[in-house]
């Protein structure tokens, strides 16, 4: 959850997620990193952008994992076989399978070291790789995290890895680290472990808008816990940018009046560049001017639960002739084809609502550069009556991205 990679121009680019940003800034700060890496965890999804895991698993398993963690009849603990044999092989969650899940490893809880050894051998490759995967590489690292206390426990048995590695098996147990549990169970409270997780195939979005969405969790409860919820506006810039991509899908009565606002004080967060809310029957949605050469463009909020199907070029037309605007830039979660048919040859062209959050977004934040409209401003005059996303998006990678 570190941040997501792309191809840009041949070279290969890595963009650090908000939440990978802030680890860094933090990242010698025991308190601090601690919770943010816990946040990045619940942020993991299967299946996720960079993992193997067949598509049958859909779940937030770390979630699942804490709440475990914090649950009275399991003693607040987990053992590593409970979660070798058990967890690791759950691939979806709800509320009426997490209840057997728990009497599962509590029937688990019950066995003696030779029933054990015998659950243990029933499926060998995969228990030992499974054993081995987490008490020696996950729980030693969520440890050193400070995320959890790891207690070792007697030998059960060895077995052997491979043709010449024997892993000792223990009884080993883990349990959620004071210092973040009420964090963790504030987390759980508004983030849910049976969450239906975001589908990488899904046929109604772009895959690299899923993966934006990934990697845009960002919650407020992490701000008020390291008490940096007003540290240079960072809680309203995340705000702003969650609630653009909300009300873009039109999930709400009032979302496109919505969209439109939220625009409006996207684009004012530019240093160069006024925008006013304007809309109604007949006018653009937000009249704006860029302040450097005094341009007027006008910006036209599509907010849809569906695709955009079409554009009325000469209403538009008329919006910039009535304010004396130069291009329209129509701002929208998705659209259908025909819309780029619409908009052919005239002074209007198409970003899709995350890839300008998420520009904006790494602008704002950004320590070394301007929120400057110059350069998105100049590709719109270079690529009118098309789709300017994967432009910014390029763009975004190369002013950002390492």
């Amino acid at each position: 959850m570190f941040g997501h990679k792309s191809i840009v121009h041949g070279a290969k680019k890595f963009l650090f997620s908000p939440l990978g940003d802030l680890m860094l800034q933090h990242f010698d700060d025991q308190f601090k990193s601690s919770r943010i890496f816990l946040t990045q965890l619940f942020a993991v999804q299967f299946p996720h952008p960079h993992s193997g895991t067949a598509s049958k698993f859909k779940l937030y398993p770390y979630r699942l994992l804490y709440k475990l963690l914090l649950d009275k009849r399991l003693q607040f603990k987990l053992y590593s076989v409970e979660i070798a044999t058990c967890l690791m092989f759950v691939q979806s969650i709800d509320e009426h399978s997490y209840e057997s899940l728990v009497k599962e490893i509590l029937n688990l809880r019950s066995k003696t070291n030779e029933q054990w050894i015998e659950i243990l051998e029933s499926k060998y490759d995969y228990h030992v790789n499974a054993y081995y995967e987490w008490d020696y590489y996950q729980s030693k690292l969520f440890e050193e995290a400070g995320l959890i206390n790891r207690i070792e426990g007697e030998v059960i048995l060895k077995m052997k890895q491979g043709t010449s590695t024997t892993r000792t098996i223990k009884k080993t147990y883990i349990e959620l680290n004071n210092e973040v549990a009420a964090y963790c169970n504030t987390l759980l409270s508004n983030y849910s472990p049976f969450k239906r997780p975001l589908n990488l195939d899904n046929p109604h979005r772009l895959s690299s808008d899923v993966i934006k969405e990934i990697y845009s969790f960002f919650p407020g409860e992490l701000l008020k816990e390291l008490g940096l919820k007003s540290a240079a506006g960072l809680e309203n810039v995340m705000n702003l940018m969650s609630a653009i991509d909300y009300h873009s899908e039109n999930p709400e009565k009032d979302s496109p009046y919505e969209f439109e606002k939220l625009l409006t004080d996207g684009f004012n967060y530019f240093v160069n560049v006024d925008a006013l809310l304007v809309g109604g029957a007949g006018k653009t949605d937000i009249e704006c001017l860029f302040l450097d050469t005094k341009y007027k463009f006008c910006v036209d909020a599509k907010s849809s639960s569906r695709k955009l199907s079409s554009l009325n070029s000469g209403r538009l037309r008329l919006h910039r002739r009535k304010i004396g605007a130069g291009y329209t830039l129509i701002i929208t979660p998705r659209y259908l084809p025909s819309v780029l048919t619409d908009i052919e040859g005239d002074d209007v062209s198409v970003l899709l609502a995350s890839t300008f959050t998420e520009f904006l977004y790494q602008l704002i934040t950004s320590k070394d550069t301007e929120t400057d409209y110059t350069d998105l401003h100049n590709l719109i005059l270079e690529n009118t009556g098309k789709d300017i996303s994967s432009l910014v998006s390029d763009l975004t990678f190369e002013k950002f991205a390492s």
